[in-house]
């Protein structure tokens, strides 16, 4: 690979805060409120914030402690078990499945939220007029623009990242100091217009569609979720570790990226809901914006549309370039077919970036019959599912890497590893039961999931063979 195609700090770091800082900063503010109370709100974001910086340190360790396994979390899962069992290989290939899919839907759900805000300047997008009746199926003028405009963006970033792998990282630099910029001017703003009264009471009772009450507790599970989704690409400078320049900038931008977005996001979205009442947050398709207007009107609404269609832009180049290096790295590692190894002359995964786009089409035709906040929340709950299993999978192995001693020259080190391993772990097994706990969504992660041995089959008879000519040349 060329060094035109190797990432510094700086642009490893704009990836972490570029994704994780991408769509779910304009919608989430809504989620929540719907979730749970502003006291729920608050103690999901610090309890995430904890769980998600633990597994990050164990991203970092094991990026340092293991440089030979590179392309994201999910390639952990094969070295649970025996090397090249085939218990081994199936557990990798389910955990990068996993892990492949839900990268894809995340990259659409910032692509649905991307025309949310577009529609500040073309309301059109949200318009509930007939447009084309097939049947008894009537569409939209709305949905029908949206699924335009979603093609677009998603198919155009493809073009620009076939450009270059470099490139394609600084233009995503550039968008998220932009973002970076509007946000903490948005801040600002908040600071001097934030009235109490729209977060009281504090700590509120929330109910459900079936009317079914929910106190504290069960608000900060429900709300687990969706924090979660938030943090989402934390992982994204490891998944991009066989491209950086050096392995100790992998952890750094991890870290350091982290912390930056866990700062934009508890000070935004606690700010938001002192901006709108709590009724008008819960209703809102494009919260940030419906905010800044209620305190400098349309000119301020506008201004900020702007800053997130770029911000989201960017975070479309840096999702896809992900999406699309995540099954390239597992057929590195023997755990997706051979073809997903195929690259252009820039050394950019070329099968990948096509296959992965063309499925991100098919999760985008949700907003055909969707909401654009309803097709968010739909693609969310699955990309968050996804994720878990990846991350707790990677707990695990630091745990077993503590346990056996391996590349630890004393106790002491051992010693902070498990704790993080730990907290880590507990922390993600809690989510896991909390977004499951409804059973659609259980049978959702579980279909999800179990799609990917459809697949499994063509990988297993590819290694047969190979291992079978192997067999025959050393005979």
């Amino acid at each position: 690979m060329g060094n035109s195609n190797k990432l510094g700090f700086w642009v490893l770091t704009a990836l972490v805060v570029g994704n994780m800082v991408g769509s779910g900063i304009f919608m989430l503010p809504r989620s929540l409120s719907e979730a749970a109370s502003p006291g729920g709100v608050i103690l999901a974001w610090l309890l995430t914030g904890i769980g998600v910086l633990m597994i990050a340190l164990v991203f970092g360790n094991l990026t340092i402690r293991k440089p030979n396994l590179t392309g994201g979390p999910q390639i952990y899962a094969k070295e649970l078990f025996k090397p090249e069992s085939g218990v081994s290989i199936l557990s990798g290939f389910m955990a990068s499945w996993g892990y492949w899919i839900g990268n894809v839907a995340g990259n659409v759900a910032i692509i649905t939220t991307f025309a949310g805000y577009l529609s500040t300047f073309f309301p059109i997008l949200t318009s509930q007029a007939d447009w084309i009746t097939i049947g008894g199926y009537t569409l939209k003028v709305g949905n029908g623009l949206t699924f335009i405009v979603c093609t677009v963006l998603l198919w155009g970033t493809h073009l620009i990242i076939l450009r270059g792998l470099e490139s394609a990282g600084k233009l995503n630099l550039a968008a998220t100091a932009a973002k970076v910029t509007g946000f903490l001017l948005f801040i600002i703003v908040g600071l001097f217009t934030f009235d109490k009264t729209n977060i009281m009471p504090m700590v509120d009772t929330r109910i459900s569609d079936t009317g079914q009450t929910f106190g504290l507790m069960s608000q900060v599970n429900n709300a687990a979720l969706v924090t979660l989704w938030a943090f989402l690409g934390v992982e994204s400078a490891v998944v991009f570790a066989s491209r950086a320049k050096r392995k100790v900038d992998v952890k750094r931008a991890t870290i350091v990226g982290l912390f930056i977005a866990l700062g934009i996001y508890i000070g935004i979205s606690t700010l938001v809901m002192g901006m709108l009442d709590q009724n008008t947050l819960i209703h809102s398709e494009k919260p940030l914006i419906d905010a800044i207007q209620a305190v400098m009107g349309p000119i301020g609404g506008k201004v900020l549309a702007a800053i997130g269609l770029v911000s989201l832009f960017g975070s479309t180049i840096g999702w896809v370039m992900l999406s699309a290096e995540v099954p390239y790295q597992a057929a590195k590692q023997g755990l997706f077919l051979p073809a997903f190894l195929k690259e252009n002359k820039k050394g950019l995964p070329i099968f990948s970036l096509v296959l992965t786009n063309g499925i991100a089409q098919i999760f985008i035709f949700s907003t055909v019959s969707k909401s654009i906040s309803g097709a968010f929340d739909f693609i969310i709950t699955i990309a968050t599912l996804a994720y878990l299993v990846p991350y707790f999978i990677a707990s695990v192995y630091q745990f077993k890497l503590v346990i056996k001693g391996e590349s630890y020259n004393n106790l002491k080190s051992r010693m902070i590893d498990g704790s993080i391993a730990a907290v880590a772990t507990i922390y993600s097994v809690w989510v896991i039961i909390s977004g499951t706990s409804d059973l659609k969504t259980f049978i959702l992660g579980i279909v999800l999931l179990s799609s990917g041995i459809f697949f499994y089959g063509p990988l297993k008879k590819k290694r047969a063979k190979n291992e079978l000519e192997k067999e025959l040349l050393s005979a």
